[in-house]
């Protein structure tokens, strides 16, 4: 193929079935550019180099003989490590389960195979999915492809910097309070969170169980709504997932939509570029046809400390003997966090989860009787520096966790469906990310609206770090 290779996973797939380019060619390519950055980008914790070539030269074969087995057909991926597949090592980025190999394939990971998708590698995260920043005691930091002296944002840090560093297209993630929509908003990339209940958990490791969401993280909106609709649906072996309506086209008019503007919560102590990129996308709005209206919000005070008491205390319940039996071999703010659900008392998560369910019908009642979607910054401030947030088990760590999900964890504890993308540059280069959030069940209408935006807004991709210009 002449010029440079498509960047995008509709791209790719579209070349593929054209033969304008082979599998092999990108899979190669992919491989390469992850070989090349993992000493200073550090997003894989595996790469599977044999596996990932056998699995193009097959697609390559089902290609010239007019079998291509779906949309995705040939096109390398690689997967946060936290997705199960048969005969293949799930390590969640732990010691723990460093050698623990999976004896069945997770239902996500099938629907993407089945749409012809193959995987180069695992990806890193923090451990056990738990860390917004990404650090990760065993495994060392994924660091962030714009400016590597910045945090990914976690926990789907490997994803954000694959993706953002354009060693493949798209990536899964996983969400319980920000863990999609925080590294693709550092990042540079989009990063969507389904509704609650949208996408089978089965074979994922779990964090937070009424938390939990899996979704993409990818190069553009379109990819990401595409994926999505690959992935959705029941299987029948998460009891967990709905059997809602299917996702619909993409909007071509966002004219009869009314855009819910943020409160205070939302609004108080932005860094001023934050402040003038939410000013500046809303502009745009107000450009493609919105209207943009007041949505008034309950009282989300609290909503940190509600949100942290239903995730500590799931999870310690999935950790509970490892606590036990291994403190030893988990890291030191991973540890600590967990050790926080053996204070819980029963009652109180319980009282969490009611004060939940009262938080969501206000926010369908108010809000949403309101606007159509919402819109916010995903983070405050810019990606922060590493350095400045890597405080460990030290006491500081409960006001980094906050101070990083505080605008994405509302709309996890809720369940609604959120969609993250780049909306400005800072001065400094980095990205600023605004999220589309929307009631359950329509990501169609977040999705639609955020690929407007994106179209409006124009973008481009951010320039990588010096350090991996050669390699991409």
């Amino acid at each position: 193929m002449s010029g440079s290779l498509p960047d995008t996973l509709l791209g790719m797939a579209a070349a593929i079935r054209e033969r304008k380019v082979s599998s092999a060619e990108l899979t190669q390519s992919a491989l390469g550019k992850a070989k090349a950055m993992q000493g200073e980008l550090n997003a894989f914790v595996a790469l599977e180099e044999a596996t990932a070539l056998a699995a193009a030269r097959k697609a390559d074969e089902l290609t010239a003989s007019g079998d291509a087995t779906g949309p995705f057909h040939g096109v390398p991926l690689a997967h946060k490590d936290m997705y199960d597949r048969k005969g293949f090592v799930t390590g969640c980025a732990s010691k723990i389960r460093a050698d623990h190999v999976a004896s069945e394939t997770c239902t996500v990971l099938d629907r993407l195979q089945q749409a012809g998708t193959l995987q180069i590698g695992r990806l890193n995260m923090s451990e056990f999915a738990l860390g917004p920043t990404g650090h990760n005691a065993h495994h060392g930091r994924a660091r962030n492809p714009i400016e590597p002296a910045r945090i990914t944002g976690g926990s789907s840090s490997g994803s954000g910097a694959a993706v953002g560093a354009g060693i493949v297209p798209a990536a899964l993630g996983s969400d319980t309070g920000g863990s999609i929509r925080l590294p693709a908003a550092c990042c540079g990339v989009v990063g969507l969170k389904p509704t609650q209940g949208r996408v089978s958990r089965h074979g994922v490791m779990p964090l937070s169980f009424s938390q939990d969401c899996v979704g993409p993280l990818t190069r553009s909106v379109e990819d990401a709504y595409e994926m999505l609709r690959v992935i959705a649906g029941p299987d029948g072996k998460d009891m967990t997932c709905a059997d809602a309506a299917p996702l619909g086209d993409l909007l071509s008019d966002l004219k009869p939509l009314k855009i819910g503007l943020p409160d205070g919560f939302f609004t108080a102590d932005l860094d001023p570029q934050v402040a003038g990129a939410l000013e500046t996308s809303v502009s745009a709005l107000q450009d493609l046809g919105m209207n943009p209206v007041a949505a008034p919000l309950p009282d989300l005070s609290a909503i940190a400390d509600l949100a942290n008491v239903v995730a500590m205390t799931e999870g310690g319940t999935f950790h509970f003997d490892w606590l036990r039996e291994r403190p030893d071999d988990y890291g030191p703010q991973v540890r600590m966090r967990l050790s926080q659900s053996l204070a819980v008392p029963g009652p109180i998560y319980l009282r969490a989860q009611q004060a939940r369910g009262l938080m969501l019908q206000e926010t369908l009642a108010r809000t949403f009787g309101q606007a159509d979607v919402l819109i916010a910054p995903v983070m405050p401030f810019l990606p922060p520096l590493s350095d400045d947030v890597d405080v460990g088990d030290k006491p500081e760590m409960a006001s980094v966790v906050a101070s990083m999900a505080k605008f994405t964890r509302p709309w996890s504890f809720l369940g609604l469906p959120a969609i993250a993308l780049p909306a400005a540059k800072s001065a400094e280069g980095l990205p600023i990310a605004m999220q589309i959030i929307a009631r359950p069940w329509r990501e169609d209408l977040a999705a639609s609206v955020a690929f407007h935006l994106e179209r409006h807004l124009a973008l481009g991709a951010f320039e990588p770090a010096g350090c991996f210009r050669s390699a991409a």
